[in-house]
């Protein structure tokens, strides 16, 4: 008669081995290394630079603190105060700090666990439950009720051999590596959103003091149409030229008062204040911000650690990283420690008696047989979010190339077309004197003159919106760039 052998080996055996598996650290599924960004050697956009412009330069990269380079106080004091009181970012700092919380928890999943029982129970068996027996001593005593006093110490501890708890550890961290990506991001959206808010401000500030420097010209023209019709030099139809010029920059007057208040109110609640909160401090006219001498933009290699949202993406991918190794874990047996060690009695005073203690403890084995086909599912969902992370990630860092690249054409193109402007608004302006002096000699008509203003105000709007495209454009740029969350206590 043959002998059978035993499944599992004999426990001389088992626990050195157990101890080995459990110190040698046995994970499941693929280890996470970073992902290759595979950035160009340079900026597909020509690099050029500009006589009359800022410097372009390749030989350094972006200044996290690039809003100084602006050289105005007034900028500075508001993204400095942006970045404490924005509630957007707040939100972002609190999902930090609840990721980093979360990854705690998964933490002490792998940790032994210890709880306290008291317990206090009054019971009373009845006679049914001796059998309807009655005859005194011991088996009356069975049938009165009865105080059960119990306090018991129970231990637990998941032994993580195959490591799908440090796999949940491991998909908390890169979670809390994203929240902080996230709030990373949020800081250089709202830097670049307070520099452009600003920058819009001050250019309505500019086209409303110009509009009023025009508004004082044409009533000025009015004064002297009026004068000149009543003289019979000129017709009545002159002078409703005049007023039609007059009022139609009254309008725009009306316009530029809408943008100053809409400025200064979003500027305010960019900082986490209430509208108006900036109107004294904002309400004197500054310049906008001028382009800063040279802007360093590095190179396309240094893109995947300076932009948030590419870190966001190997955070994320990372963290599918893991939870494929949990789902591969999940094929292996759960396997725990468990004990328990109790006082009871039916006074009180018994549980201080080590002898009415009593115990129990032992290993726990739970192996998974079968789930209907979930762990398989679940296993081939998880290599699928681990391959969209992984195409996500690529995606984000085309995205960053071209809107890097998309930046440095608007700001080159927009170069050539302020000095177009510049050039426009001084002859522009010549033109107009000498239209004005002919109309004062009556050697041309007043229409000459009304189409000279025009020409003029279109010009000059058209530069005040061109510097205001120069200076957004270098926003965007840094914002491209991805940075500024340096400066403000961020980390990768």
């Amino acid at each position: 008669m043959s002998r059978c052998r035993p499944l599992l080996p004999p426990i001389k055996l088992l626990l050195p081995t157990l101890s080995a598996v459990l110190l040698a650290g046995c994970v499941m599924g693929p280890n996470f290394t970073g992902p290759d960004a595979k950035t160009p050697a340079a900026w597909h956009d020509p690099v050029v630079v500009q006589s009359d412009g800022a410097r372009l330069a390749t030989d350094a990269d972006p200044d996290p603190a690039w809003w100084l380079a602006f050289n105005d106080p007034i900028l500075s004091s508001l993204i400095e105060r942006a970045t404490r009181g924005n509630p957007d970012v707040q939100i972002a700092v609190l999902r930090i700090a609840a990721a980093r919380a979360n990854e705690r928890a998964a933490a002490a999943a792998g940790m032994p666990k210890l709880t306290g029982d008291a317990v206090y129970t009054r019971a009373d068996l009845g006679q049914g439950f001796v059998g309807g027996a009655s005859g005194g001593g011991a088996l009356d005593a069975l049938t009165k009720p009865n105080n059960i006093f119990l306090g018991a110490l129970d231990a637990s501890w998941e032994l993580d051999l195959f490591g799908k708890v440090r796999r949940s550890e491991e998909s908390a961290r890169a979670a809390t590596d994203a929240a902080v990506g996230n709030r990373d991001d949020a800081l250089v959206s709202l830097e670049a959103e307070v520099a452009q808010t600003y920058a819009q401000l001050r250019a309505a500030q500019a086209s409303r003091d110009t509009a009023q420097a025009d508004l004082e010209t044409e009533q000025q023209v009015v004064a002297l149409t009026r004068e000149r019709a009543s003289q019979g030099l000129v017709t009545d139809l002159d002078v409703e030229n005049a007023l039609t010029s007059l009022g139609t920059t009254e309008a725009a007057l009306a316009q530029y008062d809408r943008e100053i208040t809409a400025g200064m109110n979003g500027l305010a609640v960019l900082i986490g204040e209430a509208p108006g909160t900036l109107d004294a401090e904002l309400a004197a006219t500054a310049p906008i911000p001028p382009v800063p001498p040279s802007v360093p933009i590095g190179l396309p290699s240094g893109l995947a650690h300076r932009r948030p949202d590419i870190r966001v993406a190997e955070a994320d991918l990372h963290r599918q990283t893991a939870e494929l190794g949990i789902a591969t874990a999940q094929f292996y047996p759960d396997i725990s420690l468990t004990g328990v060690l109790a006082l009871d009695g039916t006074r009180p005073r018994q549980l201080t008696q080590w002898a009415d203690k009593f115990y129990a403890f032992g290993p726990s084995v739970s192996v998974p047989i079968f789930q209907g086909g979930q762990l398989r599912a679940n296993l081939k969902l998880a290599k699928t979010e681990q391959a969209e992370a992984a195409v996500a990630y690529r995606k984000t860092v085309l995205n960053a190339l071209q809107d890097v690249d998309n930046a440095l054409a608007a700001y080159r193109t927009e170069l050539r077309r302020h000095e177009a402007l510049d050039r426009t608004v001084a002859a522009q302006t010549a033109a107009l004197e000498l239209a004005r002096n002919q109309y004062t000699n009556g050697v041309s008509t007043f229409i000459d003159v009304l189409t000279a203003e025009n020409s003029l105000a279109q010009q000059h709007q058209q530069l005040i919106d061109s510097t205001l495209s120069l200076t957004t454009d270098v926003v965007n740029l840094y914002k491209a760039l991805g940075g500024g969350w340096q400066s403000q206590g961020g980390t990768s």
